[in-house]
């Protein structure tokens, strides 16, 4: 009997795989297989969530296999309905050009793009002509679609459903028709449209590619998976500091996943940064984050930062933390009087001009002196009024 093939490293801080069956025939039949993600360009920037995914590519570069990074600029045309109460907002070519622009600059800052096959999903849908489409549709029903939690979930509820919605799962999995996909992968939010994509190679006469989920990253928030709309993200493109601010303000409840998913520790390395306190487990994640992304001086130079401002500055280790609407925040940033208002800090703007102005006002352990200074969309700040009152705001990204 032949040995089987060894599914542990493709499995790996994975959710789920349909189906391991259909895996380890692939595998035992040899060859490099082609491993599929796709992303939409519906924002101009990529997030640690979507490294959750990126990460798992390269490590098929690694075991020798064809990473297939689809830029879904047709698919963001539609709108992904996954997890969404209402119907997204259509996006122009125009925007998903302007937004794709900067997403394999930012790829490659996990992947090695040029061991990749890269295309976007327009090659073959913008040849299709509208009896395609109408052929697409007939490899599903309405049943097997409301199915799908998102849509059940807004039907029951009496939430409109534009068709347009339903052709979206259709579209991802005739990309992997067009790809000749090996193993697709994506967010557990995914998997709807995964199988779709087995359904579809399977009627095309293909073998059905295996489909692999992985965790969904959880936000600054604690609540709600990463998302640059929702404020809670950090960007693969953001400076040192705002990496690290941001990583420092997770809560302590998240650090568990977040070692396991942004970082390359083994569950013995990161159950030893777990023993010691919240806020140093929480600095070495910020530094091994940092380092990912801008190197390993940076990252260094990013604890010897917060241990400059929060260590030889006796500051207390409990800080109420909480995010500045998007309400506050201008173009130039969001102006720091009602900033220090609004996280109550001071009673009213007129205070918080009067602390600044008599040098009562610190930000990041600097003393400010700039009553009309604006803090920087995004980021994360340690701010002081007085001797013993301390705040850190995040600012909603613009």
């Amino acid at each position: 009997m032949a040995a089987q093939p060894d599914l542990s490293p493709y499995l790996r801080a994975t959710v789920a795989c349909h189906t391991e069956q259909d895996l380890a025939a692939r595998l035992a039949a040899g060859g490099r297989l082609r491993v599929k993600l796709g992303v939409d360009p519906s924002s101009p920037d990529l997030h640690l969530g979507h490294a959750v995914q990126l990460g798992y590519l390269r490590r098929m570069q690694q075991l020798g296999h064809l990473p297939v990074l689809i830029i879904g600029d047709a698919t963001a045309m539609v709108g992904d309905p996954t997890g969404k109460n209402t119907t997204r907002p259509q996006l122009s070519r125009e925007q998903v050009d302007e937004n794709a622009a900067t997403y394999l600059a930012q790829a490659g800052l996990v992947l090695d793009l040029d061991a990749c096959e890269i295309v976007r999903n327009s090659a073959w849908f913008d040849r299709m002509g509208f009896m395609d489409a109408i052929s697409m549709g007939a490899g599903c029903t309405v049943a097997r679609m409301l199915e799908r939690d998102t849509f059940e979930t807004r039907h029951k509820a009496g939430v409109a459903i534009g068709l347009h919605e339903f052709l979206y799962p259709l579209m991802q999995a005739r990309d992997s028709v067009e790809v000749r996909a090996d193993i697709e992968i994506g967010g557990t939010d995914q998997t709807f449209n995964l199988l779709m994509g087995r359904d579809f190679m399977r009627d095309a006469g293909m073998a059905p590619q295996a489909c692999i989920t992985l965790p969904l990253l959880v936000g600054l928030d604690g609540e709600q998976k990463m998302s640059k709309s929702l404020g809670n993200a950090i960007g693969l493109t953001d400076s040192p500091r705002e990496m690290f601010g941001r990583s420092m303000s997770i809560p302590d409840a998240l650090m568990p996943d977040w070692f396991r998913l942004t970082t390359e520790l083994d569950e013995d390395q990161i159950e030893a940064q777990l023993a010691g306190s919240p806020r140093d487990a929480k600095a070495q994640l910020g530094r091994l984050i940092v380092a990912r992304y801008h190197g390993e001086a940076a990252g260094v130079e990013a604890v010897a930062e917060f241990d400059r401002i929060f260590k030889q500055k006796g500051l207390p280790d409990e800080i109420d933390e909480s995010d500045v609407p998007p309400e506050l925040v201008q173009t130039d940033g969001a102006w720091i009087v009602p900033v220090l208002a609004h996280v109550g800090l001071v009673a009213s703007n007129g205070e918080a001009r009067r602390m600044i102005q008599s040098g009562g006002v610190r930000v990041d352990g600097d003393k400010l002196g700039d009553v009309q200074r604006r803090l920087t969309p995004g980021a994360v700040y340690l701010l002081q009024v007085g001797k013993r009152r301390f705040h850190r705001a995040r600012i909603a990204g613009h």
